[in-house]
């Protein structure tokens, strides 16, 4: 039996990912800033740390934040985890970090070359967009009377417990470096999710598309977060819609 210790294991991702290894029979301790006996704030470090990863042999790094700090988190991290002798360090980051220029795919690329720089083997696996974050996005612009998006822009989203299941995976198995990508069934038109997202909450609002300026917008518009050719998710969004608010519609998505 191995012990894992998942950081953010209390959180969307992190959580699924406990439970996989779990009932694959490991010993699993959950790092939060909030959740006992392992409550660190990784951009501090610290003592607890240190006492989270004793007798570690493998670390699932699923703590992220979009408010900054993800860097010291890994720098943090990853010197314990030397510490302790920890010989597999796991992280999920994003399809497009090295291709889009935003701030927090930025961030996120940097941690996967501290991840591959930190002398401990290392697995990193690359996920499109989860299916809660983007209905959390259209949630927020469907507060208006018109839902308001950016032209010429798509979107591949997963299904979280399926990224979950590869994660616990790949953590079971060796070092295996940058894995190939994951990304959901379809690539979607950012309209197209929209329409699905109101008609399965009943919302009725204008979808209008704009277009935007700027280098992060070329980068989305050119496909720099997609991941075709690694459409390996089967859950689709209508699916995960479905689950979460129940069939208004009862039947294929629009547009």
């Amino acid at each position: 039996m191995t012990t894992i210790l998942v950081t953010g294991g209390t959180g969307t991702l992190g959580r699924l990912v406990t439970e996989r290894l779990r009932t694959d029979g490991h010993e699993v301790r959950v790092l939060s800033r909030h959740s006992e006996p392992y409550a660190v704030d990784l951009r501090e470090g610290g003592s607890g740390l240190n006492a989270a990863l004793t007798g570690v042999d493998t670390v699932v790094h699923c703590a992220t934040t979009q408010r900054g700090g993800d860097e010291r988190s890994a720098a943090n991290l990853i010197a314990a985890a030397r510490r302790a002798g920890a010989t597999h360090l796991v992280y999920i980051s994003i399809v497009g970090v090295d291709r889009v220029p935003l701030g927090y795919y930025r961030s996120k690329y940097a941690v996967e070359k501290l991840v591959a720089e930190s002398g401990i083997g290392w697995t990193v696996l690359r996920a499109t967009q989860f299916h809660d974050l983007v209905v959390q996005m259209l949630r927020a612009l469907a507060k208006l009377p018109v839902v308001v998006l950016p032209a010429h822009a798509s979107d591949q989203p997963v299904e979280v417990a399926e990224v979950a299941d590869r994660l616990a995976e790949l953590a079971q198995g060796a070092p295996a470096g940058r894995v190939p990508d994951m990304g959901g069934p379809e690539v979607r038109t950012f309209a197209s999710l929209a329409r699905a997202y109101l008609g399965a909450t009943g919302r009725r609002r204008a979808v209008v598309n704009v277009p935007l300026a700027g280098r992060t917008y070329r980068a989305f518009r050119a496909g720099g977060h997609l991941a075709p050719e690694h459409a390996v998710g089967e859950g689709t969004f209508e699916e995960y819609l479905a689950g979460r608010f129940g069939r208004r519609e009862g039947g294929r998505r629009r547009g």
